[in-house]
Order: C-alpha cells, then structure tokens, then sequence
C-alpha cells in the first residue's frame, strides 16, 4: 500500500514538473509569437516524452545519490529495508510531498524556481528527519565531489552562470552580424531557429528531468525488494515518468511562462534563440554527466543573459532578484515540509501513517489551485504586458505572417 502511495505521489511529482518547467523550453518563443500558445505546450509535451526514453544518468543519480541505502563495505542497510522497506518507503514519500508542495505554491506565485531542487530538498529534509545527517550521501564515495554535493548543489550554482555567459556573448554575435539587416527579415528569420532551438530545450528537459522522478520511483521500488540492480531502471517506470511529464507539460505552466517570457526581459527573435540554444547545450552535456541540475536555473540564466548581450535591453532586475530568492529558499524549504511529514507519518505509524500525509498534500494541492482560479492566467493572456494585471478575458495579439505556426 505505502508502496502503491510512493508510486502514485511520483507520478503527480513529475506531472506538476511537467507543466511547472514548460515554460523553460516554450517561454520565449510564445513571447516573441514563433508559436502559437497552445502548438508550443503540445510540442514541448510530445519532445519531453521522447526525450524521458533518452538516457538514465540522471535517474540512476538519483536512486543512488540522495540517501545512504548501503553500508561501507556495500551490503544494504537492514533497517532501511527490514518490513517491506517502510522506513525507506515512508521517506520517500515524504519527500516527493515536500517537492510537490513546492512546487504548486511557487507556481502559484508565477515564480519559476526549481522543481528538481524542491525533490531534493523534500528527500534531504525527510532522510534527516529519518535517519539523521549521516543518511544523507552528501559527497558520494568520499574521494570525489559526487553525490548531493556534487551531483546537485554545485551544478544549482555553476549552470545558470554558464547558460547566462553563452546567451550573452550568442546575442552579441547575432546583433552584429545582423547590423544593416532588416528588422522584419531578421526577426521572421529568428522565430524558425527558435523553433528549432525551443523544440532541443524540450528534448533535453525530457533527458534530465523525467529521470528524476524514475530514480526515486526505481528507489522505492528497492525498499520494497521488488528491483535489485542498482544500475538500471525499469522500463514500465521509464514509460510512466515519461508520459506523466508529457501530460503535465501540455497542460501548460501558464502563471511561469508568463513570468520568464515577459517578467524578466522585452525579448526579441534573436534573443530568443540564442537563449534557448544555450539552455539546450548546457541541459544536454549535464544529462550526458550525469548531473541532476535545475532546468529552471538554466533558462532563467539564459533569458537574463540574452538581455545582457542584447545592445539597450532593458532586464527587469527586481523580478530577477524575486526569483533568485525563491532559488535560495528552495531546497530548505522543500527540506522543512519534507521532515515535517515524515515525522507525522513516523508517529501515526505504517499504512495510517501514509495514508495521512498523502490525504494531506491533496488538500494544499486542492487549496492552491483554488486560489489560483481568483487571478487566472492561461493560453488568452499569457503575453499581455508586464505592467498590467493578466486578464483573463483579453484577446491574444494575432500572430504575424512570418510567423511559423
């Protein structure tokens, strides 16, 4: 049963990573009208389906580098495992409830953090909670920067930083090979690359974070004794991570593609492209390492340094600084949520003790999104202007001739 519940929780983890991070692949090229609204949700879901199927680096880091489910010499550890794998199963548990939670409050907000950090966060709190700081895998081995350490927390604080770089020095490039150019040729131009680029961005979003919810499934999947190889993943899991992310992605994080496609900077066709191709290649090198880094962070860096480079754009720096601050707060508070619910469901005890805190995230989950529908932000007015208010009812601008689709 909690087994079933662990199952149940991963999948809703993924789908609301799915539309939480939509807006990391499609943000800027519904902004600057490349694609209709709803034709880009539909293909970035169809790409992070097919991407899910592209690797499992990124899930075997997770099931391997989050908890110390093995003693030094490598024998598992008994107690994790001893009565169907409860205590495991129950922090597992915990932990995708402190992502969720996360997640849902942060869209919510129209604040694009990171759903990868607020997992992390939700399995660290809980193992804390669980086995205290020692059953974290901090560093991995011991000899190298690997586990959370390395696998994640470096990787939170470097990508964003290089994306920014790359799509600061590409937009440059673009703007002065293109001095003289037409603008209408150069901008119709740019909307097919970021077509191309936007649709890589899904690809690789697919490739990494698909994945995580498949290692902490594959993970629960050990605490119970029901998988034993720590070095793959089974494919029935592979298959419903990738749908659930694919689902979660068409419905459309609309609250967050507004935020990074009109809140940070007035984004251009040019910028646009540039951002996303360098979200792509630091995404698709990181997934290839292994590294379970925050797409989100990624984008959000690639965006700022698209309006950087770009030679008199203006960057919303307060709203940069608001998400910044939610980045920062991640993991903690992911963390305190994911303890806090394994101590209540330690001290009810089993299957009672499971049931609660799951009935419990679906009463914050229902509570959100009925407080969502007050401001309702959706595919009408995702790109009315920054400085007004959505409303729900205002048209969309007409997409121009040189539109692709």
């Amino acid at each position: 049963m909690i087994l079933a519940l662990v199952v149940v929780t991963a999948l809703g983890f993924d789908f609301t990573n799915g539309f939480h991070d939509t807006a990391n692949a499609m943000a800027t090229s519904i902004a600057t009208r490349a694609l209709r609204p709803k034709t880009a949700v539909a293909l970035s879901g169809i790409l992070n389906l097919i991407g899910a199927f592209l690797s499992v680096e990124v899930a075997l880091t997770v099931s391997n580098a989050v908890v110390r489910i093995q003693n030094p010499d490598g024998t598992p550890k008994a107690s994790l495992l001893a009565d169907g794998g409860t205590a495991l199963l129950l922090i597992v548990l915990a932990g995708l409830i402190g992502g969720i939670v996360w997640n849902l409050f942060t869209w919510l907000l129209g604040l694009p953090s990171s759903s990868s950090h607020a997992l992390f966060g939700g399995l660290v709190g809980a193992t804390i909670a669980g086995l205290g700081w020692a059953g974290v895998n901090w560093n991995g081995n011991g000899t190298k920067l690997d586990g959370v350490v390395g696998k994640v927390i470096l990787p939170a604080l470097i990508s964003p930083v290089i994306a920014g770089v790359v799509a600061a020095v590409g937009t440059w490039i673009i703007y002065k090979i293109t001095v003289g150019v037409a603008q209408r040729f150069t901008e119709n131009g740019f909307r097919w690359g970021q077509i191309g680029s936007a649709s890589l961005v899904s690809l690789a979003h697919g490739t990494n974070d698909a994945q995580k919810t498949m290692g902490v499934i594959t993970l629960a999947l050990i605490a119970a004794g029901d998988w034993t190889d720590t070095g793959s993943i089974p494919f029935w899991v592979k298959a419903a991570c990738a749908i659930a992310i694919a689902l979660g992605t068409y419905l459309g994080g609309w609250r967050i593609i507004r935020t990074l496609g009109k809140g940070l900077v007035e984004i251009s066709p040019p910028q646009g492209m540039a951002a996303e191709s360098s979200s792509a290649a630091v995404i698709l090198a990181s997934s290839h390492l292994g590294f379970a880094l925050s797409t989100t962070h990624v984008a959000t860096g690639s965006i700022l340094g698209s309006g950087v480079g770009k030679p008199g754009a203006q960057v919303r720096w307060r709203v940069a600084g608001r998400m910044v601050a939610a980045w920062l707060i991640t993991l903690p508070a992911a963390a305190v949520v994911g303890a806090l619910m394994f101590y209540l469901g330690d001290f009810i005890g089993g299957v009672a003790g499971a049931v609660v805190i799951f009935v419990l995230l679906l009463v914050a989950a229902a509570g959100m999104w009925v407080r969502s529908r007050f401001t309702p932000v959706d595919h009408t007015n995702v790109n009315d202007e920054w400085d007004r208010a959505p409303d729900a009812a205002a048209p969309v601008e007409p997409v121009s001739a040189g539109s692709a689709l």
